[in-house]
């Protein structure tokens, strides 16, 4: 299919990519009653089929170990199950569950306990649930692991776990779009910065944008937008494994999101099946169109270990697989938002290192918030400004998966 043609020169704000994280930051923008700008969403697939939205594992926790992504997270929480009403009580949207089966970290050795324990004390000083299990705690609310070698678990099964996160991405986009919002199949090649500020983007079919401010949205490849502008941005694209399974006898029970101390991640899925995940080897950037499957990624590593921590899984059948990617901020997991410290006109949406899809409400709202007022109104996001990847003020986050 051929790129499309914007129908104006100038818009006051082009978000450069249009899954999650661009249209969150469209429809709050649409929401807002202080914002009455023209808005531009370009993305160059608007089947979004290979994003990092449209390959997530679909689910939220609180169970970071900074302060500020569990609020983050308690506001996606909040905005999942209240989302009809968020979007004015549209009878079209659909009211939203979260399946809260949890998520269980299990942890193998004294040293990460340790690193359980301070995280648990962050987490419910923010107002989460979370809670410590020791191994007999852990047997006995779920007797199918193989505990051997485990010290200590934490799982926090209020507002944790699965939820339809493509109907809060397709609901956005659609309001956005329907309270004028443009949605534009193109490609930004290249951003004019003119005495520190934005002035206009260059499209891959030679239209000159001019613009007010320009969101760089773009996930994966954030970094190559970044650099249009002449900027340094630390985000790379990190494979990540995706499998869904069978198993020829299932659990008795909701399997929670268990991170295993390999890496390996495997959740309840629903329908008698389920969904592992994870990455082995170097975590090397990849292309931003390598999307190439290692199948024998199953039967050497993610396979044993999964019947190794839960016995039942040794008889499984596999019915899906794919490979996604990460938006890795390779500096301190985090995401990098708002404006940059030189060209104010430049606002980064980026690096979410895993945990975007569940952070987009938070996110799209304090960018709409920043557009709108110059500063957040709602909850304080500016410990992730581009400004500390450069003073040395990062806090690494922990609970990366």
């Amino acid at each position: 299919m051929p790129f499309q043609s914007p129908e104006k020169d100038r818009y006051d704000v082009v978000i450069v990519g249009g899954a999650i994280m661009g249209s969150a930051a469209a429809w709050f923008l649409s929401d807002s009653d202080s914002f009455d700008g023209s808005v531009l969403v370009v993305d160059r697939d608007m089947s979004f089929a290979q994003t990092a939205t449209a390959h997530s594992t679909s689910c939220i926790r609180q169970q970071f170990s900074t302060d500020l992504n569990v609020r983050i997270s308690q506001f996606g929480a909040d905005f999942v199950k209240n989302m009809r009403s968020y979007m004015g009580g549209d009878a079209r949207v659909p009211e939203l569950t979260i399946r809260s089966f949890g998520y269980m970290y299990l942890a193998d050795t004294e040293a990460f306990a340790e690193d359980l324990r301070e995280r648990h004390a962050v987490q419910v000083a923010a107002g989460a649930a979370t809670r410590l299990m020791s191994r007999e705690e852990i047997a006995e609310a779920y007797p199918f692991y193989a505990l051997d070698d485990i010290v200590l678990g934490s799982i926090n099964t209020v507002d944790e776990g699965y939820y339809d996160s493509m109907a809060v991405f397709e609901w956005m986009r659609r309001q956005a779009r329907d309270r004028g919002v443009s949605y534009l199949e193109n490609e930004v090649m290249d951003i004019s910065v003119v005495d520190n500020r934005v002035a206009s983007v260059t499209l891959a079919t030679g239209e000159v944008i001019a613009c007010g401010h320009v969101v760089n949205a773009s996930g994966p490849r954030a970094a190559r937008t970044a650099a249009m502008a002449g900027v340094a941005l630390p985000v790379e694209p990190r494979k990540r494994y995706s499998w869904i399974f069978t198993a020829e006898t299932p659990l008795d029970r909701d399997l929670p999101l268990t991170i295993d101390p390999s890496g390996l991640h495997v959740r309840e899925n629903g329908g008698g099946t389920y969904q592992a995940g994870g990455h082995f080897g170097a975590d090397d950037a990849v292309d931003f169109d390598d999307f190439a499957m290692d199948h024998a990624l199953w039967e050497n590593e993610a396979w044993p270990l999964l019947a190794t921590r839960i016995p039942q899984f040794e008889a499984v059948k596999l019915t899906h697989s794919w490979a996604g990617h990460y938006e890795m901020n390779t500096v301190d997991y985090n995401a990098i938002i708002g404006p940059h410290p030189e060209i104010g006109n430049l606002l980064f949406l980026n690096g979410f290192s895993g945990h975007g899809l569940q952070q987009a409400p938070a996110m799209g709202r304090g960018i709409a918030e920043w557009l709108s007022f110059g500063a957040y109104r709602s909850l304080d996001l500016s410990a992730f400004h581009f400004d500390r990847l450069q003073n040395d003020t990062a806090r690494v986050e922990l609970a990366v998966i």
